[in-house]
């Protein structure tokens, strides 16, 4: 009877989750399935390197110019899809200097090529194009261009564009898989102000008709929101870091009235690079440099050109995400931004539906940087801290193919199931060398949930199947269930998952031990009623 019990609940579970999935799938448009799957316009060929060229001119709040987009052909197609959202308008495709047909779906134009594309050949496009490109509504969550204007009343300009897609201002391959190899970005503005984009700059040219242009050189493979425009009145100062992989080109860029604060206040940056090399290994783009960049909003980890707007204050505009104090002990901004430079842009998902992957172990990251500098407790406080912020309210992980990410709780419940398995893990060494481990296998990759998966599960030698499915692909926290008769402990789990069974540690009379529980009731004799389950795991506790 309880077999066809469990069997007959399973397949109400079954359905019930296929409901689900149509019900999910109903809610999105041939849009988004041209903008988060791989069509078979994109899979035939491969980035290869951009050239961005373009003039911002502020008061209109207009840009022009073209992307020069340079791919290897992976197998016979004629047609491309490129991508680029309204308002913003694609004027003409140039091959060879031959104008070529497009077909304009919505945010998605469909090139016809009538060169030959010949496996194993690499050829290149220019796409021009202009317009009034979306406005930031409240940058960066709803982004665009931000246009605003400084204290002085200059012109403060950036750009920000995660989830939005970088399509929103420039034509490129919009979809996560494909990052291109190498990019230069020449951006034209008026004179008396400077633009900021990643990389290094190579060359900043007088116009002769009261516009700058600046040549910045990305060397490292980069993906396509992690790309930025930043225009301001700028000044610069930096620093040379002893790092892992020799000296490391540390520079910030400021507006000049904020240029004494900022000495003070960035002190936070190398702090942060000897922390997250030591958890992490090498900083991913020595080549490119490491920057800060003032912005006029809160802050996004543009690649090597990490924006900042957190008012020079520590925390989260001066707010601690834990309520426990050790979050007033940096700049949650610096810190965390910077950290997705491992985890965003050296390792970066395929598909949206798995930006956990940026998000848990950046958000992890933050008390990483606590316990390297105030040690194990303190960073154990803050992240346990930060479970007040877990709403619980849908999987971390999104829907595929439809550039749909999951819960917002991909940060801090992500950044506890990470908390949780490192105590699974039970050596601090082994834990490091997996965090090490996952930046050098996937280094400057993109990848997906299952690699992320199945290389942590091998490097600790668990099955972790069903710890990952619980936290990553239900919303139910484990509850552990007990009750202590007559010095006897009774335990189970319940809100699980199929198989789940993770052990726990437990104080029993004073004096650590581990406890397996699972779905069915266990009995262990402990002959006292002093019993605490360790804070460290992410469970819920119900004595009954």
């Amino acid at each position: 009877m309880k077999k066809i019990v469990l069997i007959l609940g399973f397949i109400c579970f079954l359905t019930n989750s296929y409901a689900q999935l149509l019900q999910d799938k109903s809610n999105f448009t041939r849009q988004d399935t041209l903008r988060g799957s791989v069509t078979a316009e994109r899979e035939w060929w491969d980035l290869t390197y951009y050239h961005l060229d373009i003039e911002v001119k502020p008061d209109e709040k207009f840009i022009s110019g073209k992307n020069t987009i340079q791919y290897e052909v992976l197998k016979p197609n004629q047609v491309m899809q490129i991508d680029l959202q309204s308002p913003m308008e694609i004027t003409k495709v140039l091959q060879d200097g031959q104008e070529l047909e497009v077909n304009h779906q919505g945010n998605a134009h469909f090139i016809t090529l009538t060169k030959d594309q010949n496996i194993g050949g690499v050829n290149s496009i220019e796409v021009h194009y202009k317009g009034q490109p979306k406005e930031a509504k409240r940058a960066p969550w709803d982004g665009g261009f931000s246009w605003k204007k400084d204290q002085n009343g200059k012109h403060f300009i950036a750009t920000s564009c995660q989830g939005l897609g970088a399509s929103v201002w420039w034509p490129n391959k919009d979809h996560m898989y494909d990052e291109v190899d190498s990019m230069l970005i020449s951006i034209t503005n008026p004179k008396g102000l400077t633009n900021v984009s990643n990389g290094r700059l190579k060359a900043l040219m007088d116009n002769g008709n009261n516009t700058i242009t600046s040549h910045w050189f990305v060397n490292n493979p980069i993906n396509n929101y992690g790309v930025n425009v930043n225009i301001g009145d700028y000044v610069n100062f930096s620093e040379v870091y002893k790092g892992e992989k020799g000296n490391l080109d540390l520079d910030y860029w400021v507006l000049k009235d904020n240029l004494e604060k900022a000495k003070e206040h960035f002190k936070d940056a190398p702090k942060m690079m000897k922390a997250f090399e030591h958890w992490f290994g090498p900083y991913p783009f020595y080549e490119d440099s490491f920057k800060l960049v003032e912005v006029p909003y809160l802050g996004m980890e543009h690649q090597s050109s990490v924006t900042y707007g957190n008012q020079y204050k520590k925390g989260y505009l001066g707010n601690d995400l834990s309520q426990t104090g050790w979050g007033l002990k940096f700049d949650f901004i610096i810190i965390h931004e910077a950290g997705h430079e491992w985890f965003a842009n050296n390792i970066t998902y395929k598909d949206a539906a798995d930006m956990w992957i940026h998000e848990g172990f950046t958000a992890y990251s933050e008390n990483l940087f606590l316990d390297y500098y105030y040690g194990k407790e303190a960073s154990a406080d803050y992240v346990i801290g930060t479970r007040a912020n877990i709403q619980n309210d849908k999987p971390i992980i999104g829907t595929y193919n439809v550039n749909n990410e999951g819960s917002s709780d991909m940060y801090y419940k992500g950044a506890n199931m990470l908390h949780t398995l490192r105590q699974l893990v039970e050596d601090d060494k082994k834990w490091r060398e997996i965090l090490r481990g996952l930046n050098s296998e996937f280094y400057h990759k993109t990848v997906t949930t299952k690699e992320i998966e199945d290389y942590i599960s091998k490097k600790t030698d668990k099955d972790l199947s069903a710890f990952f499915n619980q936290y990553l692909r239900d919303v139910r926290i484990p509850t552990l269930e007990f009750k202590i008769e007559d010095g006897k402990l009774k335990f189970r789990y319940i809100n699980i998952v199929n198989d789940f069974d993770m052990p726990i540690e437990v104080s029993i009379n004073g004096k650590k031990e581990w406890l397996f529980p699972d779905a069915e009731w266990k009995t262990k004799t402990i002959g006292t009623s002093d019993f605490k389950v360790d804070r460290d795991y992410y469970i819920e506790v119900n004595k009954l």
